[in-house]
């Protein structure tokens, strides 16, 4: 969370993109727990319908997985990952799929390898 935060004028600025973040915690809870202030929305999902809308939540513990959804401007789901609770989310891999995502919706006839890299050939 903290670390999509600290990178959010990135996301912003050279890739158009908004950040926005949901978590089953409460906000009290998220304040006592240190996360401080962020640099984009946080959702209080505390009746988790989001979290079981988009498949990470674990009903019976009441949590939600680390779970990151890519939606285009049409509100299609064009990417997700989910990890366990003790993995983070990696913000460079995040902005690499984001770049490739942006560059095949604009080259449709293209296609992005894995480990593609913007400005690296593409494959057809």
């Amino acid at each position: 969370i903290t670390a999509f935060s600290d990178r959010h004028a990135e996301f912003e600025k050279f890739l158009n993109t908004e950040i926005l973040g949901v978590s089953v915690d409460s906000v009290v809870n998220r304040k006592s727990g240190g996360l401080g202030d962020l640099n984009y929305p946080l959702i209080s999902d505390v009746t988790k319908s989001i979290s079981k809308s988009f498949g990470v939540l674990i009903h019976d513990q009441g949590i939600a997985l680390r779970g990151l959804f890519i939606i285009d401007k049409d509100g299609v789901i064009q990417h997700s990952t989910i990890n366990n609770l003790a993995i983070g989310q990696s913000v460079d891999e995040t902005m690499r799929t984001l770049q490739a995502l942006q560059y095949i919706q604009e080259n449709p006839d293209e296609a992005c390898p894995a480990g593609w890299k913007p400005g690296e050939m593409k494959e057809r």
